[in-house]
């Protein structure tokens, strides 16, 4: 485990290109909470040059999980998480899927008179070329369990083929819009926007192996070390707030893991 504490754009230039497998973070989302006095240290200006620096310490075949959200500004939504995507492909990176991470409840933001409640954050998954490792959970309770299933196939003329036949399992692969409730203020998470600590482990266990190297360059109070850690794998944390940084080394040395790791 290795955690720095200061500004990850600048932390991260002591990381050799290539040698992270799985980034798993979430950046502050268009100043919408308030850390500790450090929102005037983020905007454009910042996540351009993370992004920038992602690629280049991603290996070959790795992939980053971007969890983001969009403030409400006069009604309206500012569209950073697309820009932030747009400028990961930019950047080299493969747009390899657009999940929903949805909360499962209003969090008093946005302007109900005009606009529905958002009860969920976009999960880019940027890739590295081609995603070196999957692991796909399979918790879906399959409605069809049990039955004879006749696969087709649509044809570009809008026909269908039949394809291969099968019995349908109890569990199938779980789709990409995952329901997550969020994690709550309390105890040791002192954070203004805790991290789902199922969330980030789910990702970890899709997207990298054991004694692969995860990284999380908005460490927070240090969610995603834990799950890295509770999974076997290596992992490096930044986070700029020092009050922060000291509850994610807390809670990261809390967790026992095999010798060696």
């Amino acid at each position: 485990m290795r955690l720095l504490q200061g500004d990850c754009l600048e932390m991260m230039k002591a990381i050799p290109d290539g040698s992270v497998d799985l980034t798993v973070t979430s950046p502050p989302y268009d100043n919408l909470r308030t850390y500790n006095g450090n929102n005037d240290q983020w905007g454009e200006h910042v996540w351009k040059g993370v992004i920038e620096e992602l690629h280049r310490v991603t290996s070959d075949g790795g992939v980053v999980v971007w969890v983001v959200g969009d403030a409400t500004i006069k009604g309206s939504e500012t569209g950073t998480s697309f820009k932030q995507a747009l400028h990961a492909m930019e950047c080299g990176f493969r747009l390899h899927d657009t999940m929903i991470w949805n909360k499962g409840g209003f969090s008093a933001v946005g302007a109900l008179k005009t606009r529905y409640a958002p009860v969920f954050e976009y999960m880019f998954i940027f890739s590295k070329g081609c995603p070196r490792s999957f692991n796909p959970l399979k918790d879906r309770k399959n409605k069809h369990a049990g039955k004879f299933i006749q696969k087709t196939k649509r044809l570009a003329c809008g026909a269908t083929k039949k394809g291969k036949s099968y019995t349908s399992s109890e569990y199938g692969q779980r789709f990409n819009l995952w329901e997550v409730n969020p994690q709550r203020q309390r105890g040791e998470n002192k954070h203004p926007a805790p991290f789902p600590l199922p969330l980030a482990q789910d990702h970890i266990t899709s997207w990298s192996n054991e004694g692969d190297t995860v990284f999380d360059p908005f460490l927070g109070s240090g969610t995603t070390g834990v799950a890295a850690k509770n999974l076997n794998r290596k992992f490096i944390g930044i986070e700029i707030d020092e009050t922060y940084f000291n509850i994610a080394r807390e809670r990261i040395d809390a967790i026992q893991t095999p010798l060696g790791l």
